[in-house]
């Protein structure tokens, strides 16, 4: 399709309706400037009239200098039965400061008579009145019809009429809202498609997620000639969230040959999700589109072989066009095609006949006797390789520790106290944290001491903890295994132990993970010297 599709992001109004998800006004810069990074074309900020936090961000936000983006104040039209000069909130919409507003407004009758509680024929005048105040106030209008498709499924006419009177009042683009994400994708293409013929090329989509759908919809939406497309750039939002910018970007521009200014920025595109998503306080799901972790993972033996030669064989795309990498996971069913591929991204001169490859191939499968599960750990992977290899110094040594738990406790939570004894380099530090249960005091004692010599590790922190039973039948004699991930706000990566004991087992996975960070930063002040 030989057209211009533009991008809005609303992950900083709509996406912070979302369960969870709370923005400071420090998050809220950071998230516009990597929303500008990769190409959006429309960033909504939020509500100014909606709470003091973000009028502050209105008057922080103009200081910075944008690129690619145009910011987006949001709000309602004015009240009913009150002059549009007179609403508290459409006065806050132009003190914010923006060239462009989006405004809502009811295309539901039933949302009108029921909901606001007032006349058809007064939300019409209430759409007409605050777009013309509004562009009468130099301001870009973008119009989304609430409720659009059970509007049109209600009464047609009247959320036609609703766009009618938007696109008279001086509205530039009219966006229909699946706002409670219950449309199937027939039925929004049948109705877009509807829409565009009568009012042209000014029509956009916004698409809620709430039968698993929104991407589907947006997608459709474009098929049937929408050139506007609104969700958040990793899905998240109110309910089940909204349409996935970062699905749908990589899908226009590789599946559907479509230009927008963010196909110039397709490479970011995984590490700009993981960077709002690490801002936004959420993980990712491996899984998701083109940016998860296992968006380009391989496990299956004969998989993986077909990969080595012909990568096409089971990726649709190059990994690397949207910035994510391929991953060969080590499990049982890994041939030696694909413990050479995990020895290669270390020492790329193995040969797979080598006596290195039999060794890792043995000491793996012997771990998975024990009940490890390396599928999800390749930081243990990697440092299992240099480990039976030779290529490996530990960074500390472990004289002991010692864990204690407290009860009674006085604040209705489990305390507990981790004390430990590290030496590097001949130098002893002794130290001790608090936390809440042995596993996480242990963490953050291990961390405080070995901060001493190494600073950097004070930007790591451990984002998810799993434990699993391995023999349920041995009751709390049985082994377990413990999954960690850690980051460092720039590389995720995950940790595996395996032991009876809860505790050595966390102990084997936060150490592996420390290990693994420190090797890396090494290996990039290397590579950044030559």
């Amino acid at each position: 399709m030989n057209r211009n599709i533009e991008i809005f992001d609303s992950t900083l109004r709509d996406g912070a309706q979302g369960q969870g998800i709370s923005f400071s006004l420090e998050d809220k810069l950071k998230i516009v400037r990597a929303l500008d990074d990769i190409g959006i074309d429309y960033i909504e900020a939020g509500n100014p009239g909606s709470n003091p936090k973000d009028m502050e961000f209105f008057k922080l936000v103009k200081d910075i200098k944008l690129n690619n983006s145009k910011l987006v104040a949001f709000g309602s039209t004015r009240k009913s039965d009150i002059k549009v000069e007179d609403d508290i909130n459409i006065k806050s919409l132009i003190e914010a400061g923006t060239d462009v507003v989006s405004i809502f407004g009811k295309s539901s009758a039933f949302q009108v008579t029921d909901i606001l509680k007032t006349s058809l024929s007064e939300n019409l005048k209430m759409i007409e009145e605050t777009i013309k105040y509004l562009k009468e106030n130099d301001k870009e209008v973008i119009f989304d019809a609430e409720h659009f498709f059970d509007g049109y499924k209600e009464n047609s006419e009247y959320a036609m009429s609703t766009l009618k009177v938007a696109k008279e009042a001086g509205a530039r683009t009219l966006v229909l809202c699946d706002t409670n994400g219950g449309t199937l994708p027939n039925e929004i293409k049948e109705i877009t498609s509807e829409v565009v013929k009568r009012f042209g090329n000014i029509i956009g989509i916004h698409c809620h997620n709430d039968i698993g759908m929104a991407v589907a919809n947006s997608i459709l939406s474009v098929e049937s000639g929408i050139s506007h497309i609104q969700g958040t750039f990793i899905g998240v939002g109110e309910r089940c969230g909204n349409t996935n910018l970062s699905t749908v970007i990589p899908t226009i521009v590789l599946k559907m040959n479509i230009d927008i200014k963010a196909k110039e920025h397709l490479q970011d595109l995984t590490a700009k999700a993981r960077y709002i998503s690490e801002i936004s306080n959420i993980q990712l799901e491996d899984s998701a589109p083109y940016i998860g972790k296992a968006a380009f993972a391989h496990k299956g033996g004969m998989h993986i072989d077909a990969i080595c030669k012909t990568p096409q064989s089971y990726e649709h795309i190059k990994p690397e066009m949207v910035g994510n990498k391929r991953r060969f996971l080590l499990s049982e069913v890994s041939g030696k095609s694909t413990v050479l591929q995990e020895i290669h991204k270390i020492f790329p001169n193995v040969k797979k006949d080598g006596e290195e490859v039999k060794k890792v191939t043995k000491r793996l499968k012997d771990l998975e006797y024990e009940g490890y599960q390396f599928e999800g750990a390749e930081g243990t992977v990697e440092l299992l390789i240099r480990k039976t290899i030779g290529k490996y110094k530990p960074f500390f040594k472990l004289n002991h520790f010692k864990t204690m738990g407290e009860n009674p406790w006085s604040n209705g939570e489990f305390s507990s106290t981790a004390l430990i004894n590290v030496t590097v380099d001949g130098k002893t530090e002794m130290t001790a944290a608090e936390g809440d249960g042995p596993v996480n005091a242990l963490d953050k004692a291990l961390r405080k001491a070995l901060e001493v010599f190494y600073p950097e590790l004070k930007e790591v922190k451990l984002v998810d903890y799993k434990v699993r039973v391995l023999d349920s039948e041995s009751t709390t004699g049985a082994k377990v295994r413990v999954l960690i991930e850690s980051t460092d706000g720039n590389e995720s990566w995950s940790t595996v132990g395996v032991s009876k004991d809860v505790i050595q087992a966390s102990w084997i996975a936060l150490v592996d993970s420390i290990e693994y960070k420190l090797i890396k930063d090494i290996e990039r002040k290397a590579k950044a010297y030559f």
